[in-house]
């Protein structure tokens, strides 16, 4: 039986009654999506930076701190840390806190777990690539800090931070785009983003090849859009003679 092609099932309302069209549907799950995985990726910069600085300071126990941190949350699959933030977390906070989260929204609680899972998840990458950008700079980087009179957190945030992201940007461009797609895993635990979006499509209009379609055009919409935002601050942070870089 010839399938029946129907492009228009994006304009037609959707048979749950309350006044949305399926072509809603979508746009509703693009913007969780984006909304989603933009905070996760601050809440995992702030991290990985953090844990990428501990990786690299002289005292052993940071160092420790640091290897620790991105062995744990690197080596755990994503959907097992995914499912550790929203059915254990609850259980094993204090009591109050652990009921008050429960009794949030079921939204409430599927978006916070999504982002702290993502959040940390990435954070662990993204420490690994800010700790070879910092090892990748000549060691007199930091001794000219030092010798200047700076401390040495001064030191990280003045002389060797600035220069090692602008060595780290094309991997953190790839980890930018993997925390877009990454989120599709969210949809197992009932977090209504794109692609969940897009199965819920097709349950209620059996139009798959329209709905996936239309989910596949919107993350590469996303992953182009993010490529050509990165290229463009790469070349304006581009520094001349350093890491290949011209």
């Amino acid at each position: 039986m010839a399938y029946q092609w129907n492009w228009g099932v994006f304009a037609l309302e959707s048979a749950t009654g309350d006044g949305s069209s399926y072509g809603g549907w979508l746009v509703g799950g693009l913007e969780t999506t984006l909304v989603l995985s933009l905070a996760a990726w601050t809440l995992a910069l702030l991290l990985g930076t953090a844990a990428g600085v501990l990786r690299t300071l002289p005292q052993p126990w940071a160092r420790r701190i640091g290897t620790a941190y991105v062995e744990l949350f690197r080596n755990v699959p994503l959907l097992v840390q995914l499912f550790i933030w929203y059915f254990v977390l609850p259980e094993l906070l204090p009591e109050s806190m652990g009921d008050a989260l429960k009794q949030t929204s079921p939204l409430t609680q599927q978006f916070l777990a999504a982002f702290l899972c993502l959040g940390f998840f990435t954070s662990a990458r993204v420490c690994e690539q800010v700790r070879a950008g910092i090892e990748s700079l000549p060691r007199g980087q930091r001794n000219a800090g030092l010798a200047m009179g700076f401390t040495l957190g001064q030191t990280y945030r003045h002389v060797l931070l600035p220069v090692a992201f602008r060595v780290v940007i094309p991997p953190l461009t790839s980890e930018f785009l993997n925390i877009f797609k990454n989120s599709a895993v969210c949809s197992t635990i009932g977090l209504l983003e794109l692609t969940a979006q897009g199965r819920q499509l097709v349950d209620y209009t059996s139009q798959p090849y329209e709905s996936f379609i239309a989910v596949t055009l919107a993350y590469l919409a996303i992953n182009v859009t993010v490529m050509a935002a990165m290229r463009w601050v790469e070349s304006r942070s581009r520094i001349p003679g350093l890491a290949g870089q011209r």
